[in-house]
């Protein structure tokens, strides 16, 4: 399509304009309901699925672990006054020492 261009009018007269709203409210009015297209619906969305969410059970215990972070023993978490003294005689040769512990419970 070739682009029109557009000359330049003459100012008109004060009374020009007024006349110009009115006749271009008459014709713009009939010209928005064709111009307007039909608005389509949209189309619904899917549900994500929802998973299962996974119980995770853990269960405490006391390590007993070397200066180098390897664990060298595991006790019960009522035994820890057992998991202190194997830390104390460990402890004559190098430094170990006792921390709680969480390992995942297999069901």
């Amino acid at each position: 399509m070739a682009k029109k261009t557009a000359k330049k009018k003459a100012p008109a007269k004060k009374a020009a304009p007024a006349k110009k709203k009115a006749a271009t409210a008459k014709k713009a009015a009939p010209a928005k309901k064709k111009a307007e297209p039909k608005k389509k619906k949209a189309a619904a969305k899917k549900k994500s699925r929802a998973r299962a969410v996974k119980e995770i059970r853990l269960k405490a215990y006391w390590g007993v672990f070397s200066q180098s972070l390897k664990r060298v023993a595991l006790f019960e978490f009522n035994e820890k006054k057992q998991a202190e003294k194997k830390a104390q005689d460990l402890s004559k040769k190098a430094p170990h020492f006792v921390q709680p512990v969480k390992e995942v419970i297999e069901e």
